[in-house]
């Protein structure tokens, strides 16, 4: 197993992604400086107990270098400086309204709390598979901040931290299914709650109620198509990024697909949604930002 594989699977980080083809550890600035520092901590000691050598650069993201730092951190500053100048305008599209750097905020979707009568004290758990879920029942009820949460994957995790919640676990393999499989040993016998949409795609409460997890399931928000009452015709080639089924719906209420479009998915879950003629690329894992580089992957000419 490569040491930085059996780092990331021990550490289980949340703030910082790794990506393999940078060597780099990038983090996520839009959280508390507090549990990004305790996260950088915890990393860069396990790097060094490890032998690795590295250096923090400009943007705060973690490099993984075996030469000289300095001359490494320079070679660093100029990559960096390329890659935007040469990425800052790609036609790259993002159906959300989070800012992602090198990306073009397209929303198409809203969310809708709906308001629920719910009694926590009854269960033992709570699982979450979006942060959607997470910022809805903060607003109906904040009792759920004493109960364990187990979440699908860091971005959800970071919701739970953000709001002052019991994070207990958080899903390695970030798909609905498989995410069920992980955390029903532990759930055995446990009463748990699914706090989630009313559109679910994976079949994770079932699988939990099949496998000895009594596990409730409790829609807490909604998501609705937005409008777009002017006409926009994005520009071809263009490369699309899909969060969701609902995006993937309200994106072709709203536009025509045209075939030099780029489609890319944020999970195999999503990608199944899709029409037989969009055939999506998939991003290595479940981030907006793993769906922009991805993108920008597929436009490297």
């Amino acid at each position: 197993m490569d040491i930085i594989t059996k780092i990331l699977e021990n550490l289980n980080l949340i703030y910082y992604e790794y990506d393999a083809d940078h060597k780099t550890f990038v983090v996520d600035k839009t959280y508390p400086k507090n549990d990004i520092h305790n996260e950088f901590i915890k990393l860069t000691y396990n790097l060094t107990k490890n032998n690795i050598k590295f250096f923090v650069d400009e943007k705060g993201d973690i490099v993984i270098s075996f030469k000289d730092s300095f001359l490494a951190r320079i070679k660093q500053r100029i990559k960096n400086t390329l890659f935007s100048i040469k990425n800052k305008d790609k036609n790259i599209y993002l159906l959300s309204d989070k800012k992602v750097k090198f990306a073009k905020n397209l929303p198409v979707i809203e969310i809708k709390n709906i308001d629920q009568d719910i009694n926590l004290e009854k269960y033992d758990a709570l699982i979450f598979t979006s942060k959607n879920a997470i910022n809805a029942i903060e607003s109906i009820n904040k009792a759920w901040k004493k109960i364990p949460s187990y979440v699908i994957a860091p971005q959800t995790a970071k919701a739970v931290k953000h709001h002052g919640g019991i994070l207990k676990f958080v899903g390695k393999k970030k798909h609905g299914d498989e995410f069920a499989h992980e955390i029903m040993e532990e759930l055995q016998e446990s009463r748990v709650l699914y706090l989630g949409g009313t559109k679910t795609v994976s079949s994770l409460v079932t699988i939990l109620n099949e496998n000895g997890v009594k596990c409730d399931n409790i829609a807490i928000y909604e998501t609705i198509c937005k409008e777009h009452k002017k006409s926009v015709t994005l520009p071809k080639n263009s490369t699309i990024i899909f969060s969701s089924p609902s995006t993937i719906n309200c994106f072709l209420e709203n536009f025509s697909w045209d075939e030099s479009y780029k489609a890319v998915s944020i999970g195999r879950t999503t990608a199944k949604f899709f029409p037989d003629y969009i055939t999506p690329y998939i991003s290595e894992t479940t981030s907006l930002e793993s769906c922009v580089k991805k993108a920008i992957e597929l436009n490297k000419n």
